[in-house]
């Protein structure tokens, strides 16, 4: 995941620990069309960097604007629309593929007034301390912020609509 200057509006972070990363986001969508824009390759195009983001009940895939494979890997746990996780592999970049695979679980909870809250955490980062840092931060916020931004106007967070 590429580091963006500035700092998105709306998203929370917190690291608890280097090897967990825990990001929180309230979206005004409910949690099914939050599922599908997680779930939906044509929508995570939109926000995730330009990335072909697939997610079936046994497997994840992620391909970039030129659809080279930048992740794979099985699904762990898929209970829409309220928990998705999944190996996270960072294939995008030599050096990070040579690192151990990760893990990133999606929480969707509903609240009050047609909101949810999303709840991303990137754990198991112990045996791959390249991608957490490079994932870590401004990286995630930037996807929440962009995924937010779609689901509550219909249009990317930047120009254009594949993301950067």
């Amino acid at each position: 995941m590429a580091k963006t200057a500035g700092q998105p509006c709306a998203v929370a972070a917190r690291t608890t620990a280097k090897a967990t990363q825990i990001y929180q986001v309230f979206i005004k969508a409910t949690p099914e069309r939050i599922w599908a824009a997680i779930t939906d390759p044509d929508q995570t195009v939109r926000y995730f960097h330009g990335a072909r983001i697939e997610n079936t009940p046994t497997w994840h895939a992620s391909y970039g604007p030129d659809g080279a494979k930048w992740g794979d890997g099985p699904v762990f746990e898929w209970d829409p629309p309220r928990r998705l996780a999944h190996q996270w592999s960072s294939l995008y970049d030599a050096e990070l593929a040579m690192e151990q695979p990760s893990r990133v679980i999606w929480e969707i909870e509903p609240r009050d007034g047609g909101c949810c809250l999303l709840t991303v955490t990137h754990d198991r980062l112990e045996g791959a301390p390249k991608t957490a840092e490079s994932v870590s931060g401004a990286g995630w916020m930037f996807v929440l912020s962009g995924l937010k931004t779609l689901l509550e106007t219909g249009q990317p967070l930047l120009g254009g609509g594949a993301g950067s």
